[in-house]
C-alpha cells in the first residue's frame, strides 16, 4: 500500500499514454573496505521503447514484484537481468512456471489484473525541492572528503530515488516537467523511500536470515519456514575481493554513517590519495546504510549508484539500493544470521 498522502494511483491506460506502449566505532572502521569510489555518472538516457507483452508491461511487472517484496532494483523500461532474477524469484516462492520471464501466469499471481494501479499521481513537495543539492561530486574519494555534504545532485534525482527508479524513467514518464514545488507528476507506484527516516525494525528477533548467494548475485531474507521475506538484486565481490564466504552475524546497522576512506585496504586506489572521512548522505559511498558483520571490513550497504546494482563489482561488500537496504536493516538485529553462499 502507499504510505504518502501526497501520492494517488492512476489507472493504467495513463500508464500507456505516458510511456508510449505500455556505525558505531565497530561499523565505522568496517566500512573502510566497500564500494567502488563513485565515478562521476554519465548523463540519463532516455530509455529504449520496450516490446509490447501479451499482458502488462515491463514497467509495471517491475512495480509489482517491488510491492510483493522481490525487488528488481532500480525501475526503468528494460527487461534487465535484475527483473529476470526477481520475477524467477517470484514464480518460485508462488510455485508459477519458473520462466524468469513476464508472461501472464505470473501477471496473474502478481495481482496485475485487477490491483492497484502501477502507475500514482505525486505532487512534488517543498521538501523535494528545498536541497541542499550537491551538484558536483568528484570522483576522487580523497576530494569528496572537502565536501560539506554528500546530498542528491538534484530534484529529479532525489524523487527518482524515492520511487525506487530511473531518473530517465521519469522524464520519460513526465515529457517536459521542472519538477518544481506543486507540480503534480506519474511516478511508478511503489511504497515511497523516505532519505531522512531512519528504518524501524519490523521483524520479530531471531526469524529472519540473510543469504547473498553469488550465483544470482541476490540477497534473500527468509523465515525459519523458508519464506522468502525479501528479495533484492546485490553487487557482491569481484576477482580481486571475493565475497567470502561463510556464515556471519550482524553485529550492529548504522543510519546515514560517515565513510572513513583507507586507500591501503584498496587494490585499486591513487597512490596519491590519503586517508579522509567523507559526510553522510545518499551519495555516500555507502549510501544512507551501513550493516555490520562480524567480520572486519565488510557489511551490507547502500550505494550512490543504484542503476550498478547487480551489474559490476564491488570490494568485497555487498551493496544494495538505498531502498533495498533500508528494507534489509528493517528486518535484521545484532545476532541476525547472513550467510554468504
Amino acid at each position: 500500500m502507499m504510505t504518502n498522502r501526497a501520492v494517488k494511483t492512476i489507472p493504467s491506460f495513463l500508464l500507456v499514454l505516458a510511456m508510449g506502449w505500455w556505525a558505531p566505532a565497530e561499523a565505522q572502521r568496517a566500512r573502510q573496505k566497500t564500494a567502488h569510489p563513485a565515478a562521476k555518472r554519465p548523463a540519463a538516457k532516455r530509455p529504449a521503447a520496450a516490446p509490447a507483452l501479451p499482458c502488462g508491461n515491463i514497467v509495471a511487472f517491475q512495480v509489482l514484484l517491488d510491492r510483493q517484496g522481490f525487488s528488481p532494483g532500480q525501475i526503468e523500461a528494460t527487461a534487465n537481468v535484475n527483473t529476470a532474477r526477481a520475477l524467477k524469484a517470484f514464480q518460485t516462492a508462488r510455485h508459477v512456471a519458473e520462466s524468469g520471464k513476464p508472461d501472464c501466469e505470473t501477471w496473474r499471481a502478481l495481482n496485475g489484473e485487477g490491483g492497484e494501479p502501477p502507475v500514482a499521481e505525486y505532487q512534488v513537495t517543498a521538501e523535494d525541492t528545498k536541497g541542499p543539492f550537491t551538484a558536483r561530486i568528484p570522483a576522487r574519494l580523497d576530494e569528496q572528503a572537502d565536501l560539506p555534504a554528500l546530498g542528491y545532485r538534484s530534484v529529479l534525482e532525489r524523487i527518482a530515488e524515492r520511487f525506487h527508479s530511473a531518473p530517465a524513467l521519469l522524464t520519460s514518464m513526465n515529457r517536459g516537467a521542472k519538477f518544481a514545488a506543486g507540480q503534480k507528476i506519474k511516478v511508478p507506484g511503489v511504497t515511497p523511500f523516505d532519505p531522512d527516516a531512519k528504518p524501524e525494525r519490523t521483524a520479530p528477533a531471531g526469524e529472519i536470515t540473510i543469504q547473498v548467494s553469488r550465483e544470482d548475485s541476490a540477497l534473500r531474507a527468509t523465515r525459519a519456514d523458508g519464506t522468502v521475506v525479501l528479495f533484492a538484486p546485490v553487487t557482491s565481490g569481484s576477482e580481486h575481493d571475493p565475497l567470502p564466504v561463510g556464515d556471519w552475524k550482524v553485529t550492529g546497522v548504522a543510519w546515514r554513517p560517515l565513510f572513513h576512506y583507507n586507500p591501503d585496504l584498496f587494490w585499486d586506489a591513487n597512490p596519491k590519495d590519503q586517508k579522509a572521512t567523507l559526510k553522510a548522505g545518499p551519495n555516500n559511498p555507502v549510501g544512507l546504510v551501513w550493516i555490520d558483520l562480524n567480520l572486519p571490513h565488510y557489511g551490507l550497504h547502500g550505494t550512490p549508484e543504484p542503476g550498478r546494482i547487480g551489474v559490476t563489482q564491488s570490494h568485497g561488500c555487498v551493496r544494495l539500493t538505498n531502498w533495498d537496504a533500508a528494507r534489509v536493516a528493517a528486518l535484521v538485529k545484532p545476532g541476525t544470521p547472513v550467510l554468504f553462499r
